[in-house]
Parts: C-alpha cells; structure tokens; sequence
C-alpha cells in the first residue's frame, strides 16, 4: 500500500505532463500563423519544461506529414518540405518584385538594422518609396526603431515573415559571402555587391526590367 502511494505523484506528474504537452501541440494546430515562444510560456506552468515538450514534439513530427518548424522564437506547424510541390495549387500568384527590391531586401537581410540612406548608399541610387512598401506589403520586413543620430532615420530589419518564407531557422543561416561565391551567386556591379538570390524562393527566370516572386497575397487576386 504503501509503496503504491509513493508512486503514485510520478505517474500524475507523468499524466499532466502529458495533457500539457497535448495542449502545445493543440495551441500550435489551432494557430494560423507561428506562435511565439514567449506566448507558449505565459500559458504553460512553469514546472512544465516547455524547451523539452517542443524538442519532442519536433522530433515526433520529423518523419509525419507536417513538420513542427522553428522560426527564430516562433513555431509553427507546417507541410513536409517534400511534399510541398505535390500539394501546390495552380491558384498560387506570381508576382513581379523589381531587381531594386530584390538588392533592397537582401542589403536590408546582410547589413540589419539599415537606414534608408544607407541602403541607397549601398546600392549607388536613390531609393523609391514603392520599394519598401512592397517589402513591407509582401511581410518580409519590418520597422526597426530609430537611429540615434540627427534626423532620427527609421531603421530596417527582416522580419519573422521572412524566415518562414525561406525556411529560415534563425538569420544567421543565411549564406555568408565565401558560400554565395562559391555558388556563383554573387555578382558584382556598378556600386553595389548584389546579392543575386535566384533560388526558388527569390528569383525566377530573369526579365529585363523585374523578376518573378511567388507568394500568397492575402486577397488573393492577381496583380495586372
């Protein structure tokens, strides 16, 4: 009797660590965009070792159908990298992103917290205000305080949008510049080292004044 008792806090710890883990798994299914970390903790026990439950949820996940993928602090579930072109639909739109947003991106990606003035320091030309509204529309970038110098500038950064997009764990995942050499992706012009981005997920066939984007606008209408 008594050693039943003695065991029996181990197994109702195991039972609610169970409910919470199931509970996680739960929050992040019912989520339609990634969920921060910092969230998952407010709702979760502190006993709980969150780390652990989504360390394992991850690995049970690993061979399924849909992933448990990391975002920098966010999770989210999402569909096998494999199996994404089987379940792509032709209602996908493509979209044009000029070669200016595209070098502004990847300036904004390498060189984070940029100013608008550096950027166009970087890129030799004067930058218009379309481009980082594209940017800002397609939500691969975001506001990133003020520089505390005269003036003030505006800052700019990714943001958590742009690792998911490209499959990004953290930005330091990014490719550093012996890799893009390597892989002859680096071109060099007139002002500016551009960072010519032309995997799937950037860049398609080059066009002479845009290049090709694919993303989900959220009304999901084509653009003339």
């Amino acid at each position: 009797m008594t050693d039943a008792a003695s065991d029996m806090p181990d197994l109702l710890t195991a039972e609610e660590r169970r409910r919470w883990t199931r509970f996680v798994e739960a929050v992040l299914f019912a989520s339609a965009d990634p969920v921060d970390e910092a969230v998952l903790r407010q709702r979760v026990p502190e006993p709980i070792d969150l780390t652990q439950i989504l360390a394992e949820l991850s690995e049970a996940y690993a061979e399924r159908g849909v992933n448990l993928v990391r975002h920098g602090n966010r999770w989210s579930f999402r569909t096998a990298p494999d199996l994404g072109a089987m379940l792509r639909t032709e209602q996908s739109v493509r979209r044009k992103l000029s070669r200016a947003a595209v070098e502004t991106l990847a300036i904004i990606a390498y060189h984070q917290p940029v100013t608008r003035g550096e950027i166009e320091e970087i890129r030799g030309v004067a930058l218009s205000k379309g481009t980082l509204d594209t940017l800002l529309e397609a939500g691969w970038i975001r506001p990133r305080g003020r520089r505390d110098t005269p003036g003030r500038p505006l800052q700019w950064g990714t943001s958590a949008g742009f690792l998911d997009h490209f499959g990004l764990g953290d930005i330091k995942e990014l490719p550093g510049l012996e890799e893009l050499k390597a892989m002859g992706l680096l071109e060099r012009r007139a002002g500016l080292t551009s960072i010519a981005m032309q995997q799937d997920d950037l860049l398609g066939e080059p066009e002479e004044e845009a290049e090709q984007l694919d993303f989900l606008p959220d009304d999901g209408a084509e653009d003339e």
